[in-house]
């Protein structure tokens, strides 16, 4: 088959040009159609520069290698593709889902892998994975010159990394690490994203990666309207996608059709509904039938009050009206209510006799009953709003309404008044986001007292409840300086009537929004009206622009007159008899809500000090105790600086490996936070950065918390942090008990201890409450005397809990170290005598065994005292010896001389009664007579020896 050039050039074959050479030139050829087999095509001609591109507007046409204007119903950018149209994915892009790339969970928790992940096209955007798993979506371009890629996104859950990135040919990823990272956004807004690109292949990816530590879903990222310009030319326009149009030649957009109209593709104009039958969306590509009109049509509003103090509720369509009334099952209307006297007016307003409140004047009261009065002499307004009645919006007030797929419900107002409260409205669809707002330009304490750095400024307390029969989420979101919102608490599902406060410690502009949204699923219809959610009560504590609902004492100058006060200086209280600022005393904090009297001072926990300005307690580092009149002084200025701790790993449901990591920041440093924790960053151990910063991702606490991803989990190239939250910015004490004002110790988390010193507890709480922890989070630090660790020490979680809580509310941490022993003292050694040398004998000091101190007092230096050697012992030992046996030799010869009377006496009157056996003995004594010699001799008929004599008296001892 031969191919005709003048006839067949759109059906049998195509024009493409060649790579460049060298030289920078290129041809243009001819291509036969896949499906088409031909010969005699044109001869290959010389084309234009490589360069070259066409204007906005315009295509090359390859024939004659001009550029021409693009035709009515299509658009061109020039040199530039546009991706704006998503009912699938367009020709060149590609997903590819990738669980783990080295590290595996358990092997029962990645039940389906990734297999179904993707980016999903949703018409005006693509949607990207709800699960755990990474998805990139790709697309390759080719560029002759440098260029941009541009897109606009939703991306408002922290709980999924975000990032875009961009290889060239050699896989090679060429852009900084600041464009890699894309910012959140506020609910319901979309952003936009822009890179430079170079010349030649880049591969552009959007991927997602999902991290599920619960059972909650993830809210997926949105991208739309993706722009790429640099490529050299485009060979043809592209055709408005439907529901938009362009009515003259060379456009380079499209432009929306306007409600209650519509287009299909390619269109040059719109085509307007049937008026009384059918409608359409602003950018429709159809007409639909309008249904007959329900309860879910129309909203009640409460009028403002009219001159006689009535109010009534009054019945209005929901706008733009698309419900029919004249069809046979439609309801009407309803009439409005009855007419009734209206609510009174909010504290601190008044009304002077009009149908509205106005703020009471500066200096003046009110409660919202009675006219605004003057505060009374040494008095000052106590200011601030509080919201309770909801007649009209409050003028600090807005609402308003956006949509996920950008279908427009700005003329819809997101929330309605309704009396005792204030309710989420209908919105244009269920998954619209119902959006409130309070403005504040800044919080400051009372006049008659100025804040301490980090002290409270004020607070802000609402009460609500939800009712839901589907998956509805409230945001509260606190946005700093107009710089970005970032989410407080959320609350899913149907909620009880309970009160959520959060804590102002920084004088700024506050902008605080609730959030609304009935569900996220993608659909356009208002099947879940009836689930709202009731806001009873908004109040904040000393906004700037606030009005009072009454006076509070303040301090009176010394040359003051009327009713004018004076500051008091940071950490006094005013005196109640005197008016008078006095500084609160020693180890006591001033309580942010009452200044007034001495119990305004509140006293330190055990074991720590107050600032110099009364505004915190902290512990200095230095703990004494008294155990068994023993006196224990603790010194934990070495661990002053912020230990670390990395706990886990642990794994989400698919596997995902994650870490824990917590600072505690123990003592010192004059109270401040030093324990930083930050989201979103390689390096999360940064020191350099300071507290107080208005980057949301960065916190400062005394113990926080990050979830951290390694890069090797999920293919990143540095470890991800993310999900920062504080779990400790009061010190409430320190103690060797296991409890303290309501936190406990279970002593059976860790293993008992094998010191013989007790452990030392730190106690610190959270102010901030949470849908989990309606009083807050605690933390309970022990401190272990360990002299097997030296320096920083070890910190660890109980083996039960290895999170470092049981119920996400308490957190336990156990910190082994030497430097937690107690300083040393004088019952910590001992001494050793040494042997006497040359008269001089040493005494030792040695620790006692096992060691159970540290520091302190040193050992005394080794003493020398005078001693005796042992030759002279020796000469003591032999004259005692010798004395002895004398003083014995002596006894024995004088009771051997007693014994030889006894005997003579004895052998007498033996004889005497011999001789004169028939007469009877006269009488005898042993006793010596008068006239006797007691010196008598004695005349032995066998001369004994000296030893049979000793040898005789022992016998007769013995006998007698």
């Amino acid at each position: 088959m031969f191919c005709d050039s003048s006839f067949s050039f759109q059906k049998d074959y195509h024009f493409e040009y060649t790579e460049c050479d060298s030289t920078g030139s290129r041809w243009r050829v001819a291509i036969p159609n896949s499906a088409v087999d031909c010969s005699g095509l044109p001869d290959p001609v010389r084309g234009k520069e490589c360069t070259f591109s066409c204007a906005s507007g315009e295509y090359l046409e390859m024939k004659n290698q001009v550029c021409s204007k693009c035709v009515e119903g299509t658009y061109s950018l020039g040199s530039g593709i546009k991706f704006d149209e998503w009912d699938e994915l367009p020709a060149g892009f590609s997903n590819v889902a990738t669980f783990m790339d080295t590290v595996v969970g358990p092997s029962d928790s990645r039940p389906d892998g990734c297999n179904n992940s993707s980016w999903l096209p949703r018409g005006n955007y693509i949607e990207s994975n709800r699960d755990d798993c990474t998805v990139s979506l790709i697309y390759a371009v080719h560029l002759k010159k440098s260029g941009y890629v541009f897109f606009e996104y939703q991306y408002v859950d922290n709980n999924i990394f975000f990032e875009f990135f961009i290889q060239n040919d050699q896989c090679q990823e060429m852009d900084a690490t600041t464009d890699k990272w894309v910012k959140l956004t506020d609910n319901g807004e979309w952003g936009s994203h822009s890179v430079m690109l170079k010349s030649g292949t880049n591969i552009l990816y959007w991927r997602t990666t999902g991290i599920l530590m619960g059972s909650k879903a993830v809210k997926p990222v949105l991208v739309k309207n993706i722009t790429i310009e640099g490529v050299a030319y485009t060979s043809e326009c592209f055709p408005c996608k439907p529901g938009t149009f362009s009515n003259k030649p060379g456009s380079f957009n499209c432009q929306m059709c306007p409600r209650n109209t519509y287009s299909e593709k390619g269109a040059k104009e719109c085509i307007r509904c049937k008026e009384d039958s059918q409608f359409s969306e602003e950018g429709a590509s159809e007409c639909v039938d309008r249904p007959p009109c329900t309860t879910k049509d129309y909203f009640q509003i409460h009028t403002p009050c009219d001159e006689e103090g009535k109010t009534q509720i009054m019945y209005k369509w929901i706008e733009p009206k698309i419900c029919r009334e004249d069809l046979t099952d439609a309801i009407r209307l309803p009439p409005s209510g009855e007419k009734k006297d209206c609510p009174p007016c909010n504290p601190g307003f008044y009304n002077n006799g009009s149908s509205s409140c106005h703020p009471c004047p500066p200096g003046t009261f009110s409660d919202g009953t009675k006219e605004c009065k003057s505060c009374p002499a040494g008095t000052e307004p106590a200011l601030g709003f509080e919201y309770k009645w909801w007649n009209v919006l409050p003028t600090n007030m807005k609402t308003s309404c956006f949509n996920v797929g950008n279908s427009k419900c700005d003329g819809m107002n997101g929330w309605e008044v309704a009396g005792d409260h204030i309710r989420s409205g209908a919105g244009g669809s269920d998954n619209d986001y119902l959006i409130l707002n309070l403005h504040i330009p800044g919080f400051k304490p009372p006049t008659s007292m100025t804040g301490a750095t980090g002290s409270e400024l004020g607070r802000i307390t609402f009460v609500f409840e939800t009712l839901c029969s589907a998956d509805c989420v409230l945001y509260f979101m606190v946005d700093i300086n107009r710089k970005s919102t970032n989410v407080v608490e959320s609350w899913g599902g149907t909620k009880e009537k309970q009160a959520y406060t959060h804590v102002i410690f920084k004088n700024a502009t506050f902008t605080f929004t609730w959030a609304f949204q009935r569900t996220n699923q993608g659909q356009d219809n208002r099947r879940l009206i009836n689930d709202v959610v009731k806001i009873y009560s908004i109040s904040a504590t000393n906004a700037v622009d606030g009005v009072a609902a009454s006076c509070r004492a303040c301090a009176l100058g010394s040359e003051q007159s009327g009713s004018s006060c004076v500051p008091c200086p940071p950490g006094h209280y005013i005196e109640k008899e005197t008016n008078q600022c006095k500084e609160c005393p020693a180890d006591t904090y001033l309580s942010i809500h009452q200044v007034y009297g001495k119990e305004a001072c509140i006293p330190c926990g055990p074991g720590s000090k107050s600032t110099q300005d009364h505004s915190l307690c902290y512990s200095d580092c230095f703990f004494y105790h008294e155990k068994e009149n023993q006196s224990l002084h603790y010194d934990f200025r070495n661990l002053s600086s912020v230990g670390s701790l990395m706990n886990g790993p642990s794994f989400t449901s698919k596997g995902t490996k994650y870490f824990h990591f917590f600072n505690i920041s123990l003592c010192g440093h004059e109270g401040r936070k030093m324990a930083l924790c930050t989201n979103n960053i390689s390096d999360f151990t940064v020191k350099e950065m300071v507290t107080g910063s208005d980057d949301l991702n960065l916190v400062g606490a005394f113990v926080c918390q990050s979830t951290i991803i390694p890069s090797e989990s999920k293919g990143f190239r540095a470890a991800l942090s993310s999900q920062s939250i504080i779990l400790a910015d009061t010190f409430l004490g320190v103690t060797v008990e296991a409890s303290l004002q309501n936190v406990n110790i279970k002593e059976d988390m860790f293993p008992v201890s094998p010191s013989q010193v007790p452990d030392v507890h730190f106690f610190y709480k959270s102010s901030t409450a949470t849908t989990s922890c309606i009083n807050g989070r605690s933390t309970a630090v022990k401190m272990r005397c360990n002299p097997m660790r030296p320096g920083a020490g070890v910190i660890s979680v109980p083996s039960k809990c290895p999170a470092g809580t049981c119920d996400g509310c308490t957190f336990y941490f156990l910190w082994e170290s030497a430097e937690a022993c107690p300083l040393c003292t004088e019952h910590d050694f001992h001494e050793i005598e040494g042997a006497c040398k040359r008269g001089l004998q040493e005494i030792l000091y040695v620790w006692n065994e096992p060691k159970w101190c540290i520091k302190g007092i040193a050992l005394p230096e080794k003493k020398l005292s005078t001693c005796e050697t042992v030759d002279f012992w020796l000469k003591v030992g032999a004259g005692v010896g010798a004395f002895t046996a004398v003083l014995l030799v002596a006894l024995t010869c004088y009771f051997w001389k007693k014994n030889q009377k006894l005997e003579y006496k004895y052998s007498k009157l033996v004889m005497t009664t011999n001789s004169k056996e028939c007469e009877l003995p006269a009488a005898d004594s042993c006793a010596i007579m008068e006239g006797e010699d007691n010196e008598e001799d004695v005349v032995y008929s066998n001369k004994q020896s000296l030893l049979g004599k000793l040898k005789s008296l022992a016998t007769k001892v013995q006998k007698d």
